[in-house]
């Protein structure tokens, strides 16, 4: 037995294929890799990576931005670059045969290509549940049919796999183990080389292209309101890649009223830990934005058909888009969606949320609550069940705390 309590290969040597897309993605793999190699000195990673999971030894058969596309639309113009990219994966995964594939997020890339490998006789894990329960949740089965089991970051996604008979574990997310349960703000400023006490906003506009072309006007527009009004506000800008930087500030040069904002390259942590508010798009970021405790206003737009269709078809079944308010089962921060988010909107509503320091300090409680329960040790916990998954041909990990579905 190992340390952690899951029974190693027993050759003690371990084979994982893995495919991240976009910056969060490779911030998940990244963690899971140092986990199992915890656990398996002798392991080996290999497939689709992004910086973080290359520093962590994952040899990258391509880059993990490649699949960084979003919305229907978006997708389908790209789609024969990455129908050669899966079917070369496929074959190339097949060939090499590794004990597990790993699927971190991208699941309309990851799921097909999972299916494959799985019909080829490889395990199959996938890292991050699609959000099945909030749209197309048909797709479960498809899920059933791809992976051997599924890692959940979010407590209440096992339920709902649970009641379709697929194999799920609830691990918990790394980001709640990373950024402590106290964020020092001062330090942050200090290391950021931010002097004084001013008001500090940090604008997340998105990790990919895409969301920083639709979301980079109005971010821009909302701190500029925000400066006409309070002459004293400072504004900080982490980047996920030197290409939505460039795009950012593109932006920024061509806004005649735009304030002076700091653009950092990554860093986006520190930036949150530093800042009073925050501007986010809807996606992980709002959840390290809810884990340094800081109020913020989450946005969210895709193309303008992609928008008709989700509206149309009503494809979506959940009252909420952003994580913080998912988690909490209703609304604890604002959400602004396609035509709704402009720069006044967003400059009202940031500060509504930051004026009442008595609704800051709810705010704060309840962000803490959702941080603890998120705090499990999640890369670890994933680890331990890729383990299991391997050691234990046709049988399920079982988990410290049992808790396993399936």
């Amino acid at each position: 037995m190992s340390a952690a309590g899951v029974r190693q290969p027993a050759a003690a040597t371990l084979r994982v294929g893995i495919v991240a897309g976009e910056h969060s993605g490779d911030q998940l793999g990244a963690a899971l890799i140092a986990a199992l190699r915890a656990r398996v000195p002798a392991v080996s990673c290999f497939g689709v990576a992004g910086p973080k999971m290359i520093a962590a030894g994952c040899e990258a058969w391509a880059a993990a931005d490649e699949l960084a596309v979003m919305g229907l639309t978006e997708v389908l113009r790209h789609l024969p670059r990455l129908l050669r990219l899966r079917g070369a994966l496929l074959e190339r995964f097949s060939a090499v045969r590794p004990d597990v594939f790993v699927g971190i997020d991208s699941p309309e890339f990851n799921l097909p290509l999972a299916r494959g490998l799985k019909a080829a006789g490889i395990r199959t894990v996938q890292y991050v549940s699609p959000q099945v329960w909030a749209w197309r949740r048909g797709r479960v089965r498809t899920i059933g049919r791809a992976c051997d089991l599924v890692l959940c970051l979010l407590p209440f996604e096992t339920e709902f796999y649970a009641r379709h008979d697929v194999p799920a574990v609830f691990v918990g997310h790394p980001l709640a183990d990373e950024i402590p349960l106290r964020v020092d703000r001062e330090a942050a400023r200090r290391e950021l080389a931010l002097a004084g006490e001013a008001p500090l906003v940090a604008l997340l506009p998105g990790s990919r292209l895409g969301e920083v072309s639709r979301l980079a006007a109005p971010f821009v527009a909302a701190a500029a309101q925000l400066a006409a009004r309070h002459p004293d506000y400072r504004f900080i800008a982490p980047m996920a890649s030197a290409r939505v930087r460039a795009a950012f500030e593109q932006v920024i040069a061509q806004a005649p009223d735009a304030p002076a904002i700091r653009v950092l390259d990554g860093q986006a942590h520190r930036a949150l830990a530093a800042a009073d508010g925050v501007i986010v798009a809807s996606g992980t970021a709002t959840l390290e934005a809810l884990l340094t405790g800081r109020p913020m206003v989450v946005a969210y737009r895709v193309s303008a058909f992609t928008a008709f269709l989700l509206r149309a078809m009503r494809l979506v079944k959940v009252r909420y888009f952003s994580q913080p308010n998912l988690l909490a089962g209703r609304r604890l921060v604002p959400e602004l969606f396609q035509e709704q988010v402009t720069g006044a909107a967003l400059a009202d509503a940031l500060l509504r949320e930051m004026g009442d320091p008595s609704h800051v300090r709810e705010l704060q409680e309840q962000f803490d609550a959702v941080h603890r329960t998120l705090r499990r040790g999640g890369a670890g916990l994933a680890a331990d069940a890729i383990i299991g998954l391997v050691s234990r041909p046709g049988a399920l990990p079982q988990l410290r705390d049992g808790n396993v579905h399936g």
